[in-house]
C-alpha cells in the first residue's frame, strides 16, 4: 500500500472511532424525560457531527471529480454534457412551475408567518417537476436500454 493509502486507511478508521464513540454515548444517555439537557447535547452533538461528514464528503467528492475532469478531457465532455442537461431540466421545471399557493388545512398559518410564500411555492413546484422528469428520464432509459440491449445481443 502506499503512503497515501495508509494515511486514508488511518484517517477512515479515526473517522469510524470518533462516530462510534458518540453514537454509544448517544444510546448511553438516552433518557424518557425530553427536557434532559445531557441527552440533548449528545443528540447536538450527533447532528453536528453527521454535517461535517457529509460536508467534507461532498467537497472530497466534487474535488475528486474536479482532478479527474482536469486530467481526462473526455471525461470532462462527459461531465459538461451532464451539467448542461441538468441545468436545461432545471430551467424547464421553473418554467413549468406554479406559484400560486396550495390550498390545504392550516395554509393561512403558514402564510400568515410568512413561510409560504408564492416564491416558496414556485421552487417547492419546480424541485416537485424536476423529479418528475428525471424519473421519467431513468424509466424510458432503463426500458430503451433493456430493449435495445435484447434486440442486439
Amino acid at each position: 500500500m502506499s503512503k497515501i493509502g495508509k494515511i486514508i486507511t488511518i484517517l477512515l478508521w479515526v473517522l469510524l472511532i470518533i462516530s462510534a464513540v458518540l453514537i454509544v454515548s448517544l444510546i448511553v444517555n438516552i433518557s424518557e424525560n425530553d427536557a434532559d439537557a445531557v441527552m440533548g447535547s449528545w443528540i447536538n452533538s450527533n447532528l453536528i457531527w453527521a454535517y461535517i461528514l457529509v460536508a467534507v464528503g461532498a467537497g472530497v467528492a466534487v474535488i475528486a471529480g474536479l482532478l479527474h475532469m482536469a486530467t481526462d478531457i473526455k471525461a470532462a465532455k462527459g461531465g459538461l454534457v451532464a451539467l448542461i442537461f441538468l441545468a436545461a431540466v432545471a430551467v424547464v421545471s421553473y418554467l413549468l412551475a406554479s406559484d400560486a399557493i396550495p390550498q390545504f388545512i392550516g395554509v393561512e398559518k403558514f402564510v400568515n408567518e410568512g413561510t409560504l410564500t408564492a416564491q416558496v411555492s414556485k421552487l417547492v413546484d419546480t424541485g416537485l417537476i424536476a423529479t418528475y422528469i428525471l424519473l421519467a428520464f431513468a424509466i424510458i432509459s432503463t426500458v430503451f436500454s433493456s430493449v435495445v440491449f435484447r434486440l442486439f445481443k
